[in-house]
């Protein structure tokens, strides 16, 4: 059994990247979402174990001890962090796998598992950011320009990843991210290791 491929899609606020990973998923269902540990209550309608893993602190903290967590950070007093133990025994098993994080994250991610593919996903424009983040109609001026300011900051960190996908038409970007994982198990490490038996029928027969 070939290991399974790590994944990871990061994008400024506003860029798409929910959907795009949403679409990816219905798409490619091989692919597993990583469902990451926190800290912070659930929501309603929020379900433990398909949403979030909802941990207390002192377990949380436990785990970070014991180096559990390929990535973890702090946000609003919160807890987050991406569970590695169970990120390599579903590679393990030959499944793939997706992380769905900031950059800050993906660095951490990298550092420690340097084989992952990384994407990141940009909007079209600035223009097309402001519109997308106006459009929810949830939040004010103020909380836009700020938005807006912190996905320049994200997007400086674009050039570090391994792809870029640009979703300007949706499909489009959605058959990038499809072709990106395609190519990544048509790799030859993966196909000798999947094909053995053909190879040696081939080679040999």
């Amino acid at each position: 059994m070939s290991q399974g491929n790590l994944f990871i899609v990061s994008a400024p606020s506003g860029a798409g990247k929910s959907s795009l990973v949403k679409a990816l998923l219905e798409n490619d269902p091989s692919i597993r979402l990583s469902i990451s540990c926190t800290t912070r209550s659930p929501r309603p309608g929020e379900i433990d174990g398909v949403h979030y893993h909802f941990l207390d602190v002192a377990e949380f903290q436990a785990r970070l001890g014991r180096g559990e967590f390929l990535e973890s950070a702090e946000v609003y007093g919160n807890y987050y962090g991406t569970s590695q133990p169970w990120i390599e025994a579903e590679m393990a098993a030959g499944r793939d796998i997706l992380l769905e994080i900031d950059w800050q994250g993906a660095a951490q991610v990298r550092r420690l598992m340097p084989a992952a593919e990384s994407i990141f996903i940009l909007p079209p424009s600035l223009d097309e950011l402001r519109r997308r983040l106006e459009g929810r109609g949830t939040d004010s001026a103020e909380v836009v320009a700020r938005r807006m300011a912190a996905a320049r900051e994200d997007m400086s960190h674009a050039p570090s990843f391994d792809y870029l996908v640009v979703n300007d038409r949706f499909d489009d970007a959605l058959a990038d991210l499809l072709a990106i994982t395609r190519a990544r198990r048509l790799r030859m490490q993966a196909q000798l290791v999947r094909h053995a038996s053909l190879l040696d029928g081939l080679m040999n027969g």
